[in-house]
């Protein structure tokens, strides 16, 4: 069921993006756009690809709330923080390094080792 409302909801969303680039530009969005001939009235008139536009995007919010609720559902009641604390840790054993007889920490105070490498 999730894979069928997961489909309708991706089949929404491009017809969406479709509607919405073949409407004609109003005007004022970002500044651009055509002219502002009915500037002084309240609202456009409803043509049909802002109907559709409605519809779509009504459709898309609804595909969207039915997959947050599955998923909801199928989530076992569980937060994923509960899972990780659930489980005791384990732990890996840390790497062996080679022993070079050094160490990682800088040399001692009085040792005259350089401590930038050289071309050797």
């Amino acid at each position: 069921m999730q894979n069928v409302i997961l489909l309708i909801h991706l089949i929404l969303t491009l017809a969406l993006i479709g509607v919405v680039l073949l409407q004609r530009s109003e005007g004022g969005g970002l500044g651009m756009g055509g002219g502002g001939g009915n500037v002084t009235t309240g609202r456009s008139a409803g043509t049909a690809m802002g109907k559709l536009t409605w519809i779509l995007g009504f459709s898309l919010f609804a595909t969207s709330m039915a997959l947050t609720i599955i998923a909801a559902q199928n989530s076992s009641g569980a937060s994923v923080l509960d899972r990780l604390s659930d489980r005791p840790a384990e732990s890996a054993p840390a790497p062996a390094l080679p022993d070079s007889g050094e160490g990682l920490l800088p040399p001692a105070e009085g040792d005259d080792a350089p401590l930038t490498p050289t071309a050797d």
